[in-house]
């Protein structure tokens, strides 16, 4: 893979590998994907706890009904 950056990031890369934090440009490249991935994952369980903040607050303030799991299985017969 070839990968035109420009030169902000090659500047940057630089100081990361003179300053040590890795041993050439594509350590750094690597280490930012995997920082990368990590926020992103980080922000899909953040937005997921939100949602079930969201529905479970939903779910508190209506009148519907709400079964448990051994209520529904009696209900359908379920075995």
């Amino acid at each position: 893979m070839n990968v035109n950056l420009g030169t902000p990031y090659e500047s940057t890369i630089k100081r990361i590998i003179e300053k040590g934090y890795a041993g050439n440009q594509t350590e750094v490249i690597r280490q930012a994907i995997t920082a990368y991935e990590r926020v992103l994952e980080e922000e899909e369980v953040r937005l997921v706890a939100k949602a079930v903040e969201i529905e479970k607050a939903q779910m508190r303030s209506s009148k519907a009904k709400f079964y448990t799991l051994a209520e529904m299985e009696k209900r359908y017969n379920i075995h």
